[in-house]
């Protein structure tokens, strides 16, 4: 038999959010609406040369996110997604016998890709309420430990990192001990506390931040984020990276996308208000369910979660389950999230009052 690693036979596999024909989809955070019309113009317009390799260095594309942010180009790698990236952060920090720490629960991805770069996932329980517990994770940190990610909004709970929460934690962190902030939804929050990657990032030479076009700028099947991060850190990444791994496509749409910030941001604002809407219509019916940052609202469901996913689907609502902790249901268009709300509460009445707590 061909040698393969123990290791990878162990692996849990991604668990992509499920589709169930005629069924209203909300398991995987996307964007519910349909691609920006000047965005989608100047894919058409890129799409007759794709028999051509991308340009590796992105740089066109590193060029415009640096003015975006008012980073140097040097500043900034680029992959198929901030998972990739994720895993280029992960494969330059940490190998054989080093740790990388994470909230738990937090981005599926994160212990699947810590293995597969050979290093130990190092999961930290959340608080009661479903937040980082940075004195926990401070507590957790050895010798080995190279690498800390921290998900705000977290992934699937919503919950936030506030700025002086940050403050206090990477004051405490070993200078030589990588933290990298994902705020794949970072358009979405709009807590004036939450802690900016960005400006932590200026402020200290072990952070790293992580973006991506696939949530807010609604470029999921396209497959491009990014990391800013300091100089050393960003040259690793990129060789680190799987080549030609973004598209020339993804690079067209992105910077396009850049382009149309003032159109995004009313779908923004739309995904805000119906987060809202949601919520507290929940509220209404009698659920108890914590605020969420995220284009999504998570249901603390515990024992019962997997009852209520299939109470969800029965109704024709596919969210995102997670057995024994709870469900994620992405914010979608006012229609999509009638249904939710409608199909939710008639499962909660139909069961025990503590089915949802």
């Amino acid at each position: 038999m061909v040698y393969q690693r123990e290791v990878v036979a162990s692996l849990p596999a991604y668990v992509q959010g499920k589709s169930i024909p005629n069924a209203v989809k909300l398991s995987s955070n996307e964007n519910p609406y349909p691609p920006l019309a000047s965005v989608l113009e100047t894919v058409r317009e890129q799409a007759g040369s794709f028999n051509l390799y991308p340009d590796m260095s992105a740089r066109d594309l590193v060029e415009r996110i640096a003015r975006h942010l008012d980073v140097r180009p040097e500043e900034v790698a680029v992959g198929a997604g901030s998972v990739e990236v994720a895993a280029q952060l992960i494969h330059a920090c940490a190998g054989e016998g080093d740790e990388v720490m994470f909230a738990w629960r937090s981005f599926e991805a994160y212990p699947i890709l810590v293995r597969v770069a050979g290093a130990t996932p190092v999961p930290v329980p959340l608080t009661t309420d479903d937040r980082h517990d940075l004195d926990a994770m401070l507590a957790a940190i050895t010798e080995r430990t190279r690498l800390i990610l921290v998900c705000t909004p977290n992934n699937p709970t919503g919950a936030v990192v506030t700025r002086d929460e940050m403050q206090s934690f990477l004051d405490r962190v070993p200078s030589d001990i990588l933290v990298v902030i994902d705020e794949a939804y970072t358009h979405f929050d709009d807590d004036p506390d939450s802690a900016s990657g960005l400006e932590f990032f200026r402020n200290y030479d072990n952070v790293a931040v992580l973006h991506t076009f696939s949530k807010a700028y609604g470029l999921a099947g396209l497959r491009v984020g990014y990391a800013v991060a300091h100089e050393e850190v960003a040259a690793n990444l990129r060789r680190v990276a799987v080549p030609f791994g973004v598209s020339a496509l993804a690079q067209t749409a992105a910077i396009a996308s850049l382009d149309a910030e003032e159109e995004l941001q009313d779908r923004i604002d739309l995904i805000r208000e119906e987060r809202s809407r949601v919520l507290a219509a929940l509220r209404e019916g009698g659920l108890e369910v914590f605020d969420s940052r995220g284009n999504f609202i998570w249901l603390r469901t515990g024992a019962n979660t997997v009852a209520i996913d299939e109470a969800l689907r029965e109704r024709g609502i596919v969210a995102r389950a997670f057995p024994g902790d709870g469900i994620r249901v992405t914010i979608g268009t006012p229609e999509m999230n009638d249904g939710f709300i409608a199909a939710i509460l008639s499962a909660a009445r139909l069961n025990e009052p503590s089915l949802i707590s």
